[in-house]
């Protein structure tokens, strides 16, 4: 499937997994059938991530959703913008505003748009519960604004 295609409405999901349980989580991705998901999470090794660290992620996407896994920090806030907007050293709006300049730098959302090509529901992942102040809502929302047949559906 191209992602240049205009007519063709492209799924992209968004899920956290902080204060889901496995059988939540995995679940969400199984039912909406989801091809792959992007983790666009800084780290993904941490103890504290549970079900959802690097290796155990891709195992049980596939073995339980028959769903691909990539980890793309490319598209996750530098370190610096994240922990200034934690320890609220800045205002969301700032924020927003330095994430999107950055992945504008990056050319994320070029980079991004290769994905529709190969897939016609994509899943990014983040920790946070709900997508309200979190990054991949901004980078679901960009992407819809470069490819306005992409339908955004939070998990």
């Amino acid at each position: 499937m191209s992602g240049e295609n205009f007519f063709t409405t492209m799924l992209l999901y968004t899920i956290g997994f902080t204060k889901k349980t496995a059988e939540e989580f995995f679940d969400g991705i199984k039912y909406r059938a989801v091809q792959i998901l992007i983790d666009v999470r800084l780290n993904n090794t941490s103890q504290l991530m549970g079900f959802t660290k690097r290796r155990d992620m891709k195992y049980f996407l596939d073995r339980l959703c028959n769903c691909e896994y990539q980890h793309k920090p490319e598209y996750a806030p530098t370190k610096n913008i994240l922990d200034n907007y934690k320890r609220d050293k800045i205002t969301w709006e700032d924020y927003e505003r330095k994430y999107k300049a950055l992945m504008k730098r990056r050319k994320a959302i070029d980079d991004f748009m290769m994905y529709f090509d190969f897939y016609d529901s994509v899943c990014l992942l983040c920790s946070e519960p709900t997508p309200e102040h979190c990054h991949r809502r901004l980078f679901a929302e960009m992407i819809h604004a470069q490819l306005p047949g992409t339908e955004i559906i939070h998990i």
